[in-house]
């Protein structure tokens, strides 16, 4: 197989728990994949050995459903922002990951000024070692039910109350397919919002194939011809 290079390919690891993280590596490598997805500091040197990139960094968050929309768990949050962020730089990485978490009773207005007011306390940080927090958009009809970033329009105000360029958004495809749909559209007028992508068939969570209802190369075109230089990874399966 021979990729023509238009987008810049990722794989998420929990996706491929039933290979050691080395053997992972060594097959990305062979298919010409250039980055692993969702991955901490206990493995970056197996990266760094095959010469991969840590498409999206993890373990700076507490779970996806305690997260950045609640006051309880900032100060939590604010001290594993603030170790994780210098970590990820050092090792030649920029992106980490963030969640909303779920709702709990609280309603969008108060769970967004919570979630701005929290960010805000670790952006200058990330702003300095130019590391991109990115807030995953998750479905909570399905997966995560009472995650509140369910929504585009949501993550987007949370942009732009955060008010920092080292804050943006992981659009999921298959999350936001369940969620809301309309996807190019979506895409297309909120990219700048955007710092990476998951893909996965739907229904099921499924490979992407003739058996599920998105029509991705459409919606690949699509993102490239936003000038999209990020990566998109691939999140296939039953969890996460």
């Amino acid at each position: 197989m021979k990729l023509k290079g238009n987008i810049n390919h990722s794989v998420c690891q929990w996706c491929y728990s039933f290979l050691s993280f080395d053997d992972l590596c060594s097959l990305a490598k062979d298919f010409g994949i250039k980055a692993i997805d969702l991955v901490g500091p206990k493995h970056w040197p197996i990266l760094q050995k095959y010469r991969l990139d840590s498409s999206m960094c993890n373990s700076a968050e507490i779970s996806l459903e305690q997260g950045w929309n609640t006051r309880h768990h900032h100060k939590t949050l604010i001290k594993n922002y603030n170790e994780m962020i210098p970590l990820v730089v050092k090792a030649g990485y920029k992106n980490l990951i963030c969640f909303s978490g779920n709702r709990n009773g609280l309603d969008d207005e108060t769970g967004l000024k919570n979630a701005a007011e929290g960010l805000q306390e670790v952006l200058p940080l990330a702003e300095k070692y130019k590391v991109t927090l990115v807030m995953e958009l998750l479905n909570s009809k399905v997966d995560h039910i009472d995650y509140q970033c369910d929504k585009t329009w949501w993550g987007v105000e949370l942009v732009k109350l955060a008010g920092s360029q080292n804050f943006k958004l992981l659009y999921d495809i298959y999350h936001m397919q369940i969620n809301e749909g309309d996807i190019i559209n979506t895409i297309k007028s909120n990219h700048q919002y955007i710092a990476h992508y998951h893909t996965a068939g739907v229904p099921g969570r499924n490979e992407i194939d003739d058996n599920q209802e998105l029509n991705y190369p459409a919606i690949m075109q699509a993102i490239k011809d936003t000038g999209f230089k990020g990566y998109i990874a691939h999140d296939a399966g039953k969890a996460g």
